[in-house]
Formats: C-alpha cells, structure tokens, sequence
C-alpha cells in the first residue's frame, strides 16, 4: 500500500480503498474463471453463473480497488466509515462523533474453511443514532453465527477491511491522539 493511501498528518489518520495484494488476487481469480466460462462445452447454466457471479462480482471489487474512497478516517472530530463504494458510497458513509464512541474495535469475521475477514467496529454511547448498514451486515442470524464473539450493535456499526489496508499503530496512534480516553480494543 502506498503511502497516499494511508497518512497520519497532524493525528489524522485516513485510508482510501485501492490495491491490495488480497484484492488483485480476487479480481485475477475472478478473471481466471470467467475465461473457463468461454471454453467449449461449458454448459449454458454454469456459463451464466460464472458470468454473473465471477464477472459481476469482480468488475464489482475493481471498482472498489479503483475508486480511491475514503474507507476510514480518524481525526480530531471523529470517525468516518466509509461506505459501500460500488452502490451508494454516500448513503453508507457515516461519521461518529467522538462523544458517541466508547471504544474502537477491532475483529474478524470467521467462516468455516475460510481466512478470517477483518473489521473495524466502534462501540457506542447508549442512545446514539443508528448508522447507515452496508449490504450484509444487517443479516443477525447470520452475523451471530459467524461473528459470536462480537456484539449485534458493534458489528452494525462496523466495515469490512476489504479492499483497502488498515495500519493498527497509524490507527492506535491517531485515537491516542484525538480520544485519549477511548480505547482501541482488539477482539480477534
């Protein structure tokens, strides 16, 4: 990563989506199945799901690489996370108020035979306004089952570490800096 995507300038730290080692994998993988899709023989049904599923999803997280959005900020007035970039960036982004943020949080997401996927959570003041939900992490069943070790309310106010880099000690330094009194928690 770059260091254009991730600063920590006067105790604010931001970092934008863009190339990740992680992230090209998936795109050259969704690519490389979308190619077995166009060999002869392939079946009509598989053709279309290849298509939709690996073609869709991967123009979807190139997009995301590409875009250069803000996908977190912590400064001197609070947090920002940043939203879903393929559809309604603007609608999923929401900034927290440091007055609201008892603790930042860090977990995984953990699926069988799977890598665990990383987020980023903050607990909340109680009474705080619910934040705008990105597409999936509004599925409760779902995310008590494959996140059970972390609170409904800090996984709805939480976002992926997907398609961009999180740098702890920038993140640490800066809530240090910024929220001396809130801390940074890592739940695993």
């Amino acid at each position: 990563m770059s260091e254009q995507d991730r600063e920590l300038i006067g105790g604010t730290y931001q970092a934008r989506f863009g190339p990740t080692v992680k992230g090209v994998s998936v795109v050259l993988m969704s690519a490389g199945f979308v190619a077995i899709a166009f060999l002869p023989g392939i079946p009509i049904v598989l053709l279309g799901v290849l298509l939709l599923l690996f073609g869709g999803g991967g123009l979807a997280f190139l997009f995301t690489l590409l875009s250069g959005r803000v996908a977190l900020r912590v400064d001197r007035d609070g947090i920002t996370l940043g939203g879903f970039p393929i559809w309604g960036y603007r609608r999923t982004t929401a900034f927290v108020p440091w007055a609201q943020i008892t603790a930042v949080v860090l977990f995984e997401q953990r699926v069988p035979d799977g890598p665990p996927m990383p987020y980023i959570g903050l607990a909340r003041r109680e009474g705080a306004p619910r934040l705008p939900v990105i597409p999936g992490l509004g599925m409760t069943r779902v995310n008590a089952h494959l996140i059970p070790h972390v609170p409904p309310d800090i996984v709805a106010a939480s976002r992926p570490i997907n398609g961009w880099g999180l740098d702890r000690a920038q993140l640490i330094e800066s809530v240090t800096r910024n929220a001396p009194e809130v801390p940074v928690l890592d739940l695993g």
